[in-house]
């Protein structure tokens, strides 16, 4: 007889499989996920528009609590669960467009320290607060702003999930609904990691560090960047390094270019090597990779562009034993026409770094207030 199936890592080939792992979700129709316990709310965002329905005319199942209002300064609790078990899928959207001043924490098993920390749209491959169709596996981002994410990410003891408003001012309206199951884990599931950083103006002739300080046995699976060019011209000559167990001036992986390791060829831009193409960025999505937003001031190359990237390791992860830094060149071009050479750029680099590993895992470093963080 077969082992029993856990409901996890699923996928078409396993979608027929019976299991005994119990669906719940949460909701602000149901903040504990409980079994038979939503659309029960007699207050919320909805309540004046469900007044009269119900068996009392007091809404009760009739969308009464659809989002929750987060006010200025405020951490919500968006979920906290009781484990074993794991978050199978995350769908949000918020009423404003700032969302480097909403920041998403995860915590596992009652870690101090988060091990999701993110601006909201950064984490979701929107980092640019303004709307970019992204049709990935991991990540989607669908009309109305409508964030979804599916990375797997099993926990044992509990999971916490949280989001803070930062504005000084403005409350903001969100909407979400987190799906997971409940299940036994594995002994070999490692548990699921994000960290952002940014760096704005990237030092001349520094690398800019996508992440640092990771210990302990995992995989990276994944990176976004949004990249802000401070130059004109080409700026993606770069190449990414990642040094793992125990490397020091040199990397186990080295990349070719920045648009190659997004899965990209000649600055993303067909018309640099075909005559009968127009010169000028192309922005796609695909299952593994993208460049789903071009930000374009007043041309392709003599300006000063914006760039939202992403690449998922989900088919080739990069596995380490006990520590991994991810670095990443900013390169452009110097003037010169004959024997180019390259320019080491000053741009405005932010990214997010995905990655599974053991816990406890080392601290993150402390993120940068809201002014450091805002772009206009």
């Amino acid at each position: 007889m077969s082992e029993d199936f856990s409901g996890l890592g699923m996928n078409l080939g396993n979608l027929s499989r019976l299991s005994k792992a119990k669906t719940r979700s949460i909701s602000p129709e149901n903040f504990t996920g409980e079994k038979g316990k939503g659309g029960m709310a007699l207050e919320g965002t909805g309540a004046s528009c469900a007044r009269g329905l119900g068996k009392n005319g007091d809404g009760l199942g009739w969308k009464v609590s659809p989002s929750v209002e987060i006010q200025p300064g405020e951490t919500f609790v968006m979920g906290d669960v009781e484990g074993p078990g794991a978050i199978q899928q995350i769908w949000c959207v918020v009423s404003n467009v700032r969302w480097r001043n909403l920041i998403l924490r995860i915590h596992w098993d009652d870690q101090e320290t988060p091990s999701v920390e993110s601006p909201l749209g950064d984490f979701f491959a929107c980092g640019w607060n303004r709307f970019a169709q992204v049709s990935s596996l991991a990540v989607c981002v669908n009309p109305g702003r409508a964030f979804n994410c599916y990375w797997e990410m099993p926990f044992r003891k509990r999971a916490r999930i949280t989001l803070e408003n930062r504005d000084p001012v403005e409350p903001v309206i969100l909407y979400y609904q987190i799906n997971y199951t409940l299940t036994d884990v594995p002994a070999d599931a490692a548990y699921f990691h994000a960290q952002f950083r940014r760096t704005n103006p990237l030092p001349f002739g520094e690398d800019y560090t996508i992440l640092d300080g990771v210990k302990g046995q995992g995989h990276y699976v994944g990176t976004y960047m949004a990249w802000g060019v401070n130059n004109a011209g080409w700026w993606g000559e770069g190449e990414i390094k990642f040094f793992m167990d125990g490397d020091k001036e040199f990397p186990t992986i080295c990349g070719t270019g920045t648009e190659d390791y997004f899965c990209g060829a000649y600055n993303f831009d067909g018309g640099v090597i075909d005559p009968n193409m127009t010169s000028a960025y192309r922005e796609y999505s695909t299952a593994y990779a993208g460049l789903p937003q071009v930000l374009r001031p007043d041309g392709t190359y003599q300006s000063q562009t914006r760039f939202g990237m992403y690449r998922w390791h989900i088919m080739d992860p990069i596995r380490f034993d006990t520590d991994l830094k991810v670095t990443i060149q900013a390169i452009g071009w110097r003037t010169e026409k004959k024997n180019r050479r390259y320019l080491p750029l000053q741009d405005d680099i932010a990214s997010v770094a995905f990655w599974y590993q053991t816990i406890p895992a080392a601290p993150f470093p402390p993120l940068p207030d809201a002014d450091y963080l805002e772009i206009i």
